[in-house]
């Protein structure tokens, strides 16, 4: 396995240029921004869907990642959704600023660069601040909260205090294909992080509903649980992950399962803070975006080179080739993690959304498209307390299908972990990560898909209407400048 040493890949991610806050802008009615789009009936394959009934007219769900954005900070002004409090177009939220004892409303943000603010399990307990959501700016401040005293020359460092850009909202106006995606087909505006924390945390979430600290990888039960630095390579050059992950569930069903990473730059750090070093992301080497090399079943299983180049998960969507379940994981520059643009992020998703639906598969395909963490980014809504680990802060949600509805905002309360309970509704009879049950028992302190708050995506689905042809739509130029 090809593994980036420790010391390298504690020290990964860009270095931010400017720490630059969106200035103030009054609160002009958001413009309906919809992109012209065109719609063709692809090729579907007869034995496909034809005798199938309810979730399994879904035969391939993919799971689209992006980085590093509330909720409140995408479509905290969306209309029909739980947005950012407003009265008369104005947001009736603020924030205190201790640097300045103002007071710091949300303003709509125009930029196609963001800085964002701290991510670390800390962090996000000290913004919710006991649900009163208000410590985001007191983190940014605090000493060596963003990575600046070591990473960036302070004269980049400067903030405006008057409005830091992670109290900023964007629109149709910056974002407009998210919009529509949105528009005709199903949002999701109570869509949590699992996790108190960063990226890496969030990810190890996604495909394994955990993340731990395993003394000897070999034995699961000596993971526990971990929401900081679960990666120690205490194994010495063995995977690291010894808790029981989803793959190990679709091996053990004979269930077929891709994760695709754009290799190139990795701009989160190990840290979690704002800034650190670049570093980078590959196939074969585990990373914070790509954590399934590192999992002891996806070795023992034999399936390491299931992890693969997006290139090649565009080739499989258009050529009819998916499997069952796919993960697509962008880079730096594309994932919308500061200070990747948002505009390039966008590009990349339309790319792959158009690529599903050009497809012989779009007929039965589900995709799910998220944000893996808040950033920093402010979101005025509390979560829900599941066990010690999470839920974490709000995140965009989006349900893209043929039998998505349209249209539809979805309240129930969500997290990656729904994510994993569709793939084992869907695929694995119901099975579900639970040591009881999975053959493979850890000491995991919750079967987060059993969650009793935990909604169910099949609400996001209109099974009985007919497959709805797709809607392409036209690839957004990215932007220069701030």
């Amino acid at each position: 396995m090809d593994r980036a040493p420790r010391g390298h890949r504690l020290a990964t991610s860009f270095c931010a240029a400017l720490l630059l806050a969106s200035s103030c802008t009054s609160h002009p009615a958001t413009p309906q921004v919809t992109p012209s789009r065109s719609s063709s009936s692809p090729a579907s394959r007869p034995t496909q869907g034809s005798t199938a009934k309810g979730i399994h007219k879904i035969k391939h769900i993919i799971f689209i990642m992006q980085e590093n954005r509330s909720f409140d900070n995408y479509f905290g002004t969306f209309p029909g959704a739980n947005g950012i409090p407003m009265k008369k177009g104005v947001p009736t939220v603020c924030l205190p600023d201790p640097a300045t004892s103002a007071c710091v409303r949300p303003f709509h943000d125009s930029h196609d660069i963001d800085t964002g603010g701290p991510h670390r399990d800390f962090d996000a307990t000290a913004a919710i601040d006991g649900g009163k959501m208000d410590g985001f700016i007191s983190q940014l401040l605090m000493p060596r909260g963003s990575g600046c005293d070591q990473y960036v020359q302070p004269t980049a460092c400067k903030i405006d205090q008057a409005h830091p850009d992670m109290m900023g909202y964007h629109d149709s106006r910056e974002i407009p294909n998210y919009w529509t995606y949105a528009k005709d087909f199903v949002l999701q505006d109570h869509m949590f992080e699992p996790n108190y924390g960063w990226s890496l945390i969030a990810h190890l979430f996604m495909v394994s509903g955990w993340s731990a600290l395993c003394t000897n990888p070999r034995d699961p039960m000596t993971c526990t649980s971990n929401l900081n630095d679960p990666d120690k390579d205490l194994s010495g050059t063995g995977p690291d992950y010894g808790w029981t992950d989803i793959t190990y569930l679709l091996h053990k069903h004979h269930v077929s399962w891709g994760y695709y990473v754009d290799p190139g730059t990795v701009p989160d750090c190990d840290d979690g803070k704002t800034f650190c070093k670049p570093g980078f992301q590959r196939v074969g080497t585990p990373e914070i975006w790509n954590p399934l090399p590192d999992f002891v079943t996806v070795h023992q299983d034999g399936q390491v080179d299931n992890v693969k180049a997006s290139s090649s998960f565009i080739g499989a969507a258009r050529n009819g080739d998916l499997p069952a379940v796919s993960w697509v994981v962008p880079n730096g520059k594309e994932s919308e993690h500061p200070p990747g643009r948002i505009s390039a992020g966008q590009a990349w998703v339309t790319q792959l959304v158009n690529a599903v639906m050009t497809g012989p598969d779009w007929s039965s395909c589900a995709i799910f498209l998220s944000w893996d963490d808040w950033g920093g980014f402010y979101d005025h809504l509390a979560p829900p307390e599941v066990d010690a680990n999470g839920y974490g802060l709000r995140v965009p949600g989006l349900v893209i299908s043929p039998y998505a509805k349209q249209g539809f905002i979805d309240h129930q309360v969500l997290s990656f972990d729904a994510y994993l309970k569709f793939v084992e509704d869907d695929f694995l009879g119901g099975a579900r990560l639970d040591p009881k049950t999975d053959g493979r028992p850890d000491p995991r302190p919750k079967v987060r898909e059993s969650v009793g708050i935990l909604g169910d995506l099949r609400k996001d689905f209109d099974f009985s209407q007919p497959p709805r042809p797709p809607e392409m739509l036209p690839i957004p130029p990215i932007r220069t400048g701030p």
